[in-house]
Formats: C-alpha cells, structure tokens, sequence
C-alpha cells in the first residue's frame, strides 16, 4: 500500500489527528496548505480541489459523527425518512417492511469485501467474515444472491444484497440478470446460473442441483428499492494507463442501465481498492470515472477502502472510511424512501378493472375484424 499516514498538526482538533488520511500526501494539498474556504471563489475550484475538500469534510464530521450516524441506522425502520408529498399520507403509501439494497458490479469490484467491512462497522462484530471473497480463492465467484443484516439485529429495517460479479465479455447476459432483479426482485441463495458455469464445473466448483434451487425458492422474495454500483478504481486506473477503456465502458454501461432507473434516478458509486493507488493517482482515476459517467466527483460518490495495510477490515483505525461507507447507506435509505408509492384504493382497482375490459372488448372486435376481412377476400377470390 503505497498511501501514506498523514497527520494535520494545524487542525485544532485532537480527534482527527489520528485519521488516516490518505490524501495529504497529494501535492495539490500541499501546495493548498489547510484548504481554507474561499465563498467568493467556489466557482473556480477545480474538481481536484472539489475532491480534496470532500474528503476534508469527512475527516472532519467523521470522529464525532460516526456515532450519531451509526445509531440512525441502528434505529432505522422502513420509511422513516419518508416525506409527505402530494398531499398523502403515510399510512397511505406502499412502504415494505425491508429496505433492500443491492450491490452491483463487475467481478472483482469489491462487493463482498464491502458487505464484510459493512458488518465490522455497523454490526460492531469484529474481524469474524461473513461473506466470502475473491481474495481467500482465486478461483472464487459468487454464485448466488445473499441477503445481510448488517446491523445483525431483528429489528433491522433494511438489508443488503451481495450479487454475482458481471463479466466484460458477457455484458448482454449480465445485463439480462439485472434487469430480472430489477422487476422480480431477489430472494436470498437465489442461484445466478451463467453460460460459462460449466467451465467452472470442470474446473472443480460446485454447481448445485435442482433441488437445492427449489429448496432456497422458499426464501421471502424481495424488490429492490436502491442499487449501488461497485467499482475498482485501481483496474479502471491502470486499465487506462495501459490504453484499455473497456472496464471503464463497461461501468458507464452499467452505471447508466435503464433497469437501475426504475429505483432511483442515479444509483450511488462506491470506489474500492484506492489504497493501491498513489494518492495523486487515486484521485485522478476518481475525476476520470465520474467525468465519464457524467456524475458528481463529491456527491453520492463515496471512496471506500475495504481492507487496511495490514490486511484488516477498516473500522475504528480509519474513521474516514467508516464514516464514508455509513453516509452511504444514510444516502441509500433516504432515496429508497422518497420512491415509495401510493396503495391503490377501490378506485384505482375499478379503474384497472374497466381498463383491462376495455382492451379485452377491444381486441375481440379486432379479431372479428380480421377474420372477416379474411373471409371477404378468399369469397372475391373464388368467383
């Protein structure tokens, strides 16, 4: 890990002298000094500086505020952060008893390293891994949906699900994938099956058979209400050096899925594995990726290091990212319940009802139609 420990000796506060923070180490920071705001000159900051200020703010908020931010959660229940809209009320919306939210992303993005270092930070549950990674076998891939309780608690009003990583080479099939989730919601040990698990059953993985698929059916069928998109900024970052922009193509198209809309309008973007990157380097793939997507560099993009130099899960030894990944699911509860919609009353059933008559009418008369229009021409024919 080439990112360096950088202590701020000018910063009144002694709390946030042990922050890991990375990004002192750039030049920009340095040449900027301590970044003291400038109101008459917020128009001309560069995107660099946008960047350095945002992760200024969290070192900031993080000593205090992790905290407070933890325990909104812990407390958290579906539609809590609802606002009242349109002149309805609460009782008359549609809100499911869990929030799920989705992690989306191309193998190796990180996904389940983040639901481990989800359970360190909010389940307080220690160095115990709970989701299995592509770092403890390389020949490791998800095969099927899993649904976390981060908060490890049966009153928890939100879940996270871990997907199966989407490949570059098959991006019509994962595609596909998405868009099922998406519309039929997911259920927990739900199998992915792909055209090249067989590959990956001569190579000595297990594929399951029908009955266990029949078996994890049972499992509560859940729809989606947020997707988060996962990326490696260090592939991206040196898949560029190298001349090669198809990982970051590959995001843009499925940062940008039609299928993820039907959610919120912009899912969130989570970086992972900065910390293999120069500081200098780790900001500039960060502006490269939100440029191409056309997206915020601060808002709703969140930089996100799953282990520590030592091969740990980061928690209170980096406040920084703990605070980060926390705001995160904050942001993440909040869109879900802004997309709540209304019960549908009797009215609403007549409606449908009237409606469905209506087309049924409808394409009767139009099948007369045509066969008689049929009928016509072959008596024209025979005389």
């Amino acid at each position: 890990m080439r990112n360096q420990l950088s202590l701020s000796d000018e910063d009144e506060n002694d709390s946030s002298n042990s922050v890991f923070c990375w990004w002192k180490s750039a030049e920009e920071f340095k040449e900027r000094g301590n970044l003291k705001l400038d109101l008459s000159n917020l128009s001309n900051l560069t995107p660099t500086v946008k960047v350095l200020r945002e992760m200024e703010r969290l070192a900031l908020v993080a000593p205090e505020g992790l905290d407070d931010l933890r325990h909104k959660l812990l407390t958290y229940r579906s539609g809590d952060f609802w606002s009242p809209t349109g002149g309805i009320n609460k009782e008359d919306m549609k809100i499911p008893p869990l929030i799920t939210i989705l992690l989306v992303g191309f193998s190796g993005s990180g996904k389940s390293s983040l639901v481990n270092l989800m359970y360190s930070v909010l389940g307080r549950s220690g160095l115990i891994p709970f989701a299995q990674t592509s770092g403890n076998s390389p020949n490791y891939t998800t095969l099927f949906m899993e649904e976390h309780n981060v908060l490890r608690s049966l009153r928890s009003g939100f879940c996270v699900y871990d997907s199966r990583g989407f490949d570059y080479n098959r991006m019509r099939e994962s595609f596909e994938d998405l868009t099922a989730w998406m519309v039929d919601g997911v259920h927990h040990n739900q199998l992915c099956r792909r055209s090249g698990d067989e590959a990956l059953r001569r190579e000595g993985m297990v594929i399951p058979s029908m009955g266990s698929m029949l078996s994890s059916s049972r499992f509560k069928r859940r729809r989606v209400n947020c997707a988060i998109v996962v990326a490696n900024v260090a592939d991206i970052y040196k898949a560029l050096q190298k001349g090669d922009s198809k990982p970051l193509e590959a995001t843009r198209e499925l940062f940008w899925c039609p299928s993820l809309r039907k959610c919120n309008e912009n899912p969130l973007l989570i970086l992972t594995h900065g910390d293999l990157l120069s500081a200098k380097e780790r900001i500039d793939g960060r502006l490269k990726i939100c440029e191409f997507l056309g997206v915020s560099e601060t808002t709703g993009t969140y930089d996100i290091v799953c282990l520590t130099e030592h091969g740990l899960l980061a928690d209170d030894s980096d406040p920084v990212t703990a605070y980060a990944l926390t705001e995160a699911i904050y942001r993440a509860l909040i869109f879900s319940d802004r997309t709540h919609s209304p019960k549908r009353n009797i009215k609403d059933w007549v409606v449908i009802f009237v409606s469905w008559v209506m087309c049924s009418i409808s394409a009767f008369f139009a099948f007369l139609a045509y066969f008689f229009s049929r009928l016509s021409r072959r008596d024209k024919l025979k005389l």
